[in-house]
């Protein structure tokens, strides 16, 4: 009997050390796989991948000659149409900026209490589009353009 109870012993301890390797086994097998999901959902991208395209857009210059300063606001990128302000620019300004298809490009521009004279200028697509002057104190002027709404329309 005590033959029995060696042999009996022996036969559930090597089960359990087989069921232990495997429970250990895929263990490290799951975390590998998790690791790997992880790094492919937090992977960006490294800096030679291409940048996704997102909202189509049309290269739009803003320009203002003049002398001294005045207040800038300009349409650039931004879906929610949101305005871009420069306070106290220094003249002559330009900046050149993309601007979502379908959003009408706007610079305004408006002199000091100094006044002077300014004069806004809009390109799209280095295409002359609109231009209008600013004179006397507190002086405002507008230029606007149209962009089309799709990429299709836009050359």
């Amino acid at each position: 009997m005590a033959g029995n109870n060696t042999g009996e012993s022996a036969t559930p301890s090597l089960f359990r050390r087989a069921d232990r390797s495997g429970l250990i086994v895929a263990g490290a097998v799951l975390a590998i796989c998790a690791g790997l999901v992880v790094y492919g959902v937090a992977d960006t991208g490294g800096s030679d991948s291409k940048p996704q395209r997102g909202t189509p857009t049309a290269s739009v210059t803003y320009e203002v000659s003049g002398q001294g300063t005045a207040d800038i606001t300009f349409q650039s990128r931004s879906k929610a149409g949101k305005a871009t302000v420069v306070k106290a620019a220094a003249l002559p300004w330009r900046k050149t900026v993309d601007v979502p298809l379908g959003q009408d490009p706007t610079i305004s521009i408006t002199l000091g209490e100094n006044g002077g004279q300014a004069r806004c200028t809009l390109a799209i697509r280095g295409r002359h589009v609109q231009s209008a002057t600013a004179s006397g104190t507190f002086g405002r002027a507008t230029c606007t353009g149209a962009l089309p709404t799709t990429s299709a329309t836009a050359s």
